[in-house]
C-alpha cells in the first residue's frame, strides 16, 4: 500500500450512524467489582474495603478528573458571562457563536483530512440531518438557559437545571438499553442532595434575587434542561459509533450556521451598539476557550464513563464558583458548601460502586469494527 493511502480514511458506501450500539471496540478489558461478603460483620467490612479499592482504576480516576475539569469550565463560563453582563454586554447568542465557529474551524478541517473531501461530503450528505438536530438542540438549550436567568431567580435555576440528569438517563436508556443499578440511582440521589445543600446555602446567605417573571423563567429553564439532557445522551450515542472529531466538527459546523442565523435575526442591532473594548474581547476569549475545552473533553468523558456521569459531575461547579467568588466577589464561605461538595464527590463514587466505567463504556468485541474502503480499521480517538 502506498504511504499516501494512509493519510486519508474514506468512509464506506454504506457507512452511517445506524450502526449497532457496540460498534467501537473496547480498549480495556472488563473489570468486575469484587463481591460483598455478608456472612459476618468483619467479612462485610473487609469485602467493602476491597470493593472501594477496586474503584480506583486508571479509567475511573481519569473520569473523575475529567468530570471536575468540565465542572471548572462551566464555572469559568458563568464568571465570564456575569462579568460581560456587568459591562452591559448581553448578546448571549452572539457569545456562543464564537464557540461553535472555533469547534468548526478546528475539527472540520481535520475530519476532511482524515476522510478526504469526497468522503467528508458523503458523510455530511448521509448523516448531516442527524447532526443538524443535535446542533439545533444544543444551540437552543444554551439560549433558553441564558434567558431563564434573566427572568427567574437563582434558586429556581439551580434546582430546575438538575432536570437534565433524569432526561439524560432516560434518553441513554432509550438509545442503549442499558439499565441502571440501584447504586447508580443512589449515587444520583446523593449528588442531587449535595445540590440541595448548595441551594440551601445560597438561600441562607441571601445570595438569591427577586424574579422578574418567575413562571416564564422557570419554563425556559425546564425547556433548556430538557434539551441539555437530550443533547448529552444523543452525543454520547454518536461518539460511541463515530470518531470524536467527526461528531464535534459537525456540531461546530451546523451550530455555527444555526447560531449565526439566530444572532443575525435577534441581536444584529446589539452587535453594532455593544462595546467591543479589550476587556470585553478578553472575556469573550476566556468564555470561548473554557467551552472549547468542555466540548472537547465531554465526548471523551462520554466514552470513559457516560453522559449521565458528565451531568452529575457538573453539580460541583458551584463549589468552584465559591472559590473564584472569594477573590472576585468577596463571598464568605458557608459551612454547608463543604458538606455539599463532599456529597457530590461521594455520589460520583457511589455511581460506580457496582458498575465500573469499563462496563458502562465497554463495547462488544464481537461487533463489527469501523473499516475504510481499503479494509483497514477506522481510527477512533
Amino acid at each position: 500500500m502506498d504511504s499516501s493511502d494512509d493519510k486519508k480514511i474514506q468512509l464506506p458506501e454504506n457507512a452511517s450512524l445506524e450502526l449497532p450500539y457496540n460498534a467501537t471496540p473496547s480498549t480495556e478489558p472488563t473489570s468486575q467489582r469484587p463481591p460483598i461478603d455478608y456472612t459476618s460483620v468483619s467479612a462485610f467490612f473487609g469485602s467493602s474495603a476491597r470493593r472501594f479499592k477496586s474503584l480506583w482504576t486508571r479509567r475511573f480516576t481519569l473520569s473523575l478528573l475529567a468530570g471536575q475539569l468540565v465542572s471548572l469550565c462551566i464555572t469559568c463560563t458563568n464568571v465570564t458571562t456575569t462579568e460581560l453582563v456587568n459591562r452591559h454586554w448581553d448578546l448571549s447568542t452572539t457569545q456562543n457563536l464564537f464557540l461553535y465557529f472555533s469547534l468548526f474551524a478546528v475539527y472540520t478541517p481535520y475530519t476532511m483530512y482524515r476522510y478526504g473531501f469526497v468522503g467528508w461530503a458523503k458523510m455530511v450528505f448521509r448523516d448531516g440531518w442527524k447532526y443538524v438536530i443535535l446542533a439545533a438542540c444544543d444551540v437552543e438549550g444554551n439560549f433558553m438557559a441564558v434567558k431563564a436567568y434573566q427572568y427567574t431567580d437563582l434558586l429556581s435555576c439551580m434546582l430546575l437545571d438538575a432536570w437534565a440528569i433524569p432526561v439524560c438517563m432516560f434518553f441513554s436508556y432509550l438509545y442503549m438499553r442499558k439499565g441502571y443499578h440501584w447504586t447508580q440511582i443512589l449515587g444520583v440521589f446523593i449528588c442531587i442532595t449535595g445540590l440541595g445543600l448548595l441551594v440551601g446555602s445560597d438561600e441562607l446567605t441571601k445570595k438569591d434575587w427577586v424574579a422578574a417573571a418567575k413562571g416564564k423563567g422557570d419554563a425556559f429553564m425546564v425547556a433548556g434542561a430538557t434539551l441539555y439532557g437530550f443533547t448529552n445522551a444523543t452525543e454520547e450515542f454518536f461518539v460511541r459509533r463515530r470518531p470524536l472529531y467527526e461528531v464535534v466538527g459537525q456540531l461546530g459546523m451546523w451550530g455555527t450556521l444555526i447560531c449565526g442565523a439566530q444572532a443575525a435575526g435577534l441581536e444584529h442591532r446589539g452587535m453594532v451598539t455593544a462595546t467591543w473594548d479589550g476587556a470585553t474581547i478578553g472575556l469573550i476569549l476566556a468564555y470561548t476557550a473554557a467551552l472549547f475545552i468542555l466540548y472537547t473533553v465531554a465526548p471523551l468523558l462520554y466514552r470513559m464513563a457516560s453522559s449521565a456521569y458528565y451531568n452529575l459531575s457538573l453539580l460541583s461547579s458551584d463549589w468552584y464558583g465559591l472559590i473564584i467568588g472569594l477573590g472576585l466577589y468577596h463571598y464568605s464561605p458557608f459551612w454547608l458548601y463543604f458538606v455539599a461538595f463532599a456529597l457530590v464527590l461521594i455520589g460520583l463514587i457511589t455511581y460506580f460502586w457496582s458498575s465500573t466505567p469499563e462496563e458502562q463504556g465497554e463495547l462488544d468485541p464481537k461487533a463489527p469494527d469501523y473499516v475504510n474502503t481499503r479494509g483497514a480499521r477506522e481510527e477512533t480517538v
